[in-house]
């Protein structure tokens, strides 16, 4: 289906940006990682599934590494046809206690970079009158939790970006739609995880089902596979009218 496409996929050495990479390639678009950490092992994976896999580990708080990594997709590949914001860091904090460095990290990494990525990519989209840019926002994008001031805004930011691309480019080929997971097993959400364990005392399991209860109805958690499947969705033809749209995969969180 996305044969000769090429998506770039922030923050996909592991997590939710690996697992919609992986089902992007499953659909045979070439695919530009991006992240901290190894990347041997995730390009390994890529690759075995038959495309070409390329990396560039450009630091998403900073606009010029963005820029030479949307340069270094467009020399590699051409263009950058599917653009999947991902990238996300976390801090836990009251706001008064949230200190100023998070913030400016948190809001630069889970927003900003998903604006400068935008801007980069939309002149060669637009040209071709075909895109897709794939916001991978949050349940926190719709609702808050207490002691996630900076991550929140943020998602709610991305959600925000989200519509307005969508309307700027209504009249054209090119999508934009926001992705709003719930609980997701994630490095992220696992150090979540341990530290409720830790601070109630009890096992790695219970320390799940305490997390899943407080907000999600399902009990269960949505995989990066499941994410992958929705982002291929976006892409498709049935696709070519969904447009501007946060679409929660939360297992019930938000029918509360």
């Amino acid at each position: 289906m996305l044969q000769g496409k090429t998506a770039l996929v922030t923050g996909s050495t592991s997590g939710i940006g690996l697992g919609i990479a992986k089902a992007l390639a499953k659909q045979g678009a070439n695919i530009v990682l991006n992240g901290f950490g190894d990347a041997e092992g995730p390009k390994a994976e890529i690759a075995a599934l038959g495309v070409k896999v390329a990396y560039h580990g450009a630091d998403m708080s900073k606009a010029a590494e963005i820029e030479a990594m949307m340069k270094f997709a467009a020399d590699t590949f051409g263009r950058v046809d599917i653009l999947v914001n991902n990238a996300g860091i976390q801090h836990v904090a009251k706001i008064e206690d949230f200190p100023i460095e998070r913030w400016d990290a948190i809001i630069a990494i889970n927003l900003s970079s998903a604006f400068h990525a935008t801007r980069l990519a939309l002149p060669a989209m637009k040209a071709a009158n075909w895109g897709r840019i794939i916001n991978v926002a949050s349940i926190h994008g719709l609702v808050g939790s207490a002691e996630k001031s900076a991550y929140v805004a943020a998602k709610h930011g991305v959600v925000g970006l989200t519509k307005v691309t969508a309307l700027e480019n209504a009249t054209t080929g090119v999508t934009c739609n926001a992705i709003c997971p719930g609980w997701v097993l994630t490095p992220l959400v696992q150090k979540q995880v341990d530290a409720k364990a830790q601070a109630m005392g009890l096992s790695n399991e219970e320390a799940k089902k305490v997390l899943l209860q407080e907000k999600e109805p399902s009990m269960q958690f949505t995989t990066p596979e499941e994410l992958g499947e929705l982002a291929v969705f976006f892409c498709s033809a049935a696709g070519n009218n969904v447009r501007g749209v946060a679409w929660n995969m939360d297992g019930g969180w938000t029918a509360q």
